[in-house]
């Protein structure tokens, strides 16, 4: 019997070389430069300190910026966590998913047991973020979103796919991963309306819970072949309607990995192409104009409509600024800059006037060119009865030169500036590298005297135990 998640296992098994070319590899290396950095930045934050006291001291897996080690599927938790804790991890539109903070962790702890080489594990990147977003694209709709959180639904799956691949499980094997992984979508939507630190924590047990899919798979576990489309199935369970068709990889050639996009400010994806039209407006009206009277703030209706972002208060955590589109907006036009310490004061009273004078709406022209492009458009009211309005096609990505410098900001401040230069050398030669594996222990911090002893400190967690994976394209 072919079913959609066998359908799935054969084009894994029979993908081509050429849908990883150079540049598919490229944004992939910038990716987890990204994932890496962001993780950094966020380790002193309370939801990945939380994470960190949470793990057992265990040998095998590396957690960023730590000097501890834990169990490698503990460590893929917190590092997901990290990953995720400044709300400015990889974003890709169209499936409403952030893809790395899953994907990264998982293949980076899948490194520290099995001898993987770079350009494997990058292939397997590549892989991994082409699942989630393709599945995602089927599976996220208005309605599923806002009851569930889509990284947690297609994140396990999609991390899970590029997990086996990069162990070169078989077809039924890898067929079993889907079906496990597609078992433990999870993560609701209630956080934003309650100002939860849930959403932390989603891609942690995403990461985890498809390192488990993997590992049952590679030891035989029999998974339901008929997960998507059975009648009690993942589509029918998390979208009520049948699946649509089958899962198309690479269409045309194109590598969805490159429609991923690096956000420019620590916020949700939703409010990023509208604090950036503030920004440009502050620009605009100057220092000396009149103060604004009215904001009127247009988006894709499947910004709108999300989840916490039309919330306008109370502010009680930084995370429901985050979410909030008119917070973001009015935060810009009082502080005048679009930057973390935006959201540190919830309660600016400058701040707090604009959200009052504000409104947000769904444009239909914005929303007719929703997700290919997610642009944005604000009009403003001055005090003086002055008009001013502004719009941008699309939201504006952190560049390479960007994502880089905070890399190497975040990454000195915990390590130290040699430390930082020689992490992203490896990751910029990754492609070169016999052993991936190396990499998770270049970003743990040196471990101090007293703090925890392994019988392996002297050696690399898994020296000598760790089974290269077979060759791959």
């Amino acid at each position: 019997m072919t079913t959609r998640s066998l359908e799935l296992a054969t084009a894994l098994a029979n993908l081509a070389a050429p849908v990883f070319g150079p540049a598919t590899i490229s944004k992939a290396k910038l990716c987890l430069l990204d994932f890496l950095g962001c993780a950094f930045e966020a380790s002193e934050l309370e939801p990945s300190r939380q994470a960190v006291a949470a793990m057992p001291a265990a040998p095998g897996g590396h957690m960023i910026g730590e000097s501890a080690t834990a169990t490698p599927a503990d460590a893929a938790f917190v590092n997901a966590v990290k990953g995720h804790g400044l709300v400015r991890e990889d974003m890709h539109a169209a499936s409403v998913c952030h893809h790395g903070v899953v994907v990264w962790p998982l293949l980076l702890a899948l490194t520290e047991t099995d001898i993987v080489s770079g350009i494997e594990l990058l292939r397997s990147a590549v892989v991994a973020y082409e699942v989630g977003g393709r599945l995602g694209r089927m599976l996220i709709d208005p309605t599923v979103s806002s009851l569930f959180r889509p990284t947690g639904l297609v994140g396990p799956i999609g991390s899970a796919c590029g997990g086996a691949w990069m162990l070169k499980l078989d077809q039924q094997q890898m067929a079993a991963t889907i079906a496990l992984a597609a078992n433990t979508a999870s993560g609701l939507n209630q956080w934003p309306h309650s100002g939860g630190s849930d959403m932390f924590f989603h891609p942690g047990f995403a990461a985890r819970n498809a390192w488990m899919a993997v590992r049952l798979a590679e030891a035989g576990a029999f998974g339901s072949p008929d997960i998507f489309e059975g009648r009690s199935g993942y589509f029918a369970a998390l979208a009520r309607r049948p699946m649509p068709g089958r899962i198309e990889l690479f269409p045309d050639g194109e590598a969805d990995i490159l429609n991923v996009y690096h956000k420019a400010a620590p916020a949700c994806n939703f409010a990023q192409t509208a604090c950036q039209t503030a920004l440009k407006l502050v620009e605009m009206i100057g220092p000396d104009a009149a103060p604004v009277a009215r904001i009127r703030i247009s988006v894709p209706t499947a910004a709108a409509a999300y989840p916490g972002c039309d919330r306008t208060g109370p502010f009680d955590r930084a995370l429901q600024a985050k979410m909030s589109i008119p917070f973001g907006v009015g935060a810009v036009f009082a502080h005048g800059r679009l930057s973390e310490d935006i959201y540190s004061d919830l309660a600016d009273p400058e701040t707090v006037r604009l959200i009052g004078v504000s409104e947000l709406v769904a444009s239909p022209d914005l929303t007719a060119l929703f997700p290919s492009q997610q642009g944005a458009a604000i009009d403003v009211v001055l005090g003086d009865g002055r008009k001013l309005s502004m719009g941008l096609p699309d939201v504006v990505p952190a560049t390479e030169a960007q994502v880089r410098e905070r890399f190497r900001l975040a990454a000195a401040n915990i390590l130290g500036a040699a430390e930082a230069d020689a992490i992203e050398e490896f990751v910029d030669r990754l492609d070169t590298k016999k052993d991936a594996g190396r990499l998770l222990p270049l970003c743990a911090a040196k471990r101090v005297a007293g703090r925890q002893s392994n019988a392996n400190a002297s050696t690399r967690p898994g020296e000598g135990k760790r089974l290269p994976s077979r060759q791959s394209l």
